[in-house]
């Protein structure tokens, strides 16, 4: 997949979001001589992730409305009732893609994690479905269980999230 380089970001930045090596990057993209001097609006090359064009899905999140709606080929296909970051941990705005996942992370994340583009970030499942709903993470995307495996099976790394 391609990522546009932003104002402010660094390989070190871009490495942690997306999970690969620095050493994966530049070997990816060779037209990168100096690490330090990388530029906002360079395309760079993420190994190891899909195009997200090619894939069939999407996922739009609003956390004011507290959903996270699945789209397959911009057909509206599920929308699942979710838990937000809180007022001083808020889920993040933007356009991420999911970079990897961990069946069974254990503690407060349920079932599955997906993994965002923004490190410390994801889609999970919770120990607490009394909290679906309601505004209560650390920034995260919460799920009940059974959705989050739903959704993991649908959706390949990869897949574009929108956040509004």
């Amino acid at each position: 997949m391609q990522h546009i380089i932003k104002r402010g970001e660094t390989l070190s930045l871009i490495s942690r979001d997306y999970r690969v090596s620095i050493s994966q990057l530049l070997a990816a993209n060779p037209f990168i001589t100096n690490v330090n001097t990388i530029q906002a609006g360079w395309s760079i090359r993420i190994p190891g992730l899909p195009d997200p064009a090619t894939i069939p899905y999407r996922i739009v999140i609003s956390r004011g409305n507290r959903t996270l709606q699945l789209f397959r080929n911009n057909r509206l296909v599920k929308t699942y009732p979710i838990a937000v970051g809180k007022m001083l941990t808020q889920t993040p705005v933007g356009t991420f893609v999911v970079v990897n996942r961990q069946p069974n992370p254990g503690g407060p994340y349920g079932a599955m994690w997906l993994s965002l583009s923004k490190a410390g970030y994801g889609i999970h499942g919770t120990n607490d479905p009394s909290s679906i709903g309601k505004s209560v993470s650390k920034g995260c995307v919460r799920m009940h269980n059974r959705d989050v495996l739903e959704l993991s099976r649908l959706i390949p790394n990869g897949t574009t999230v929108t956040i509004q």
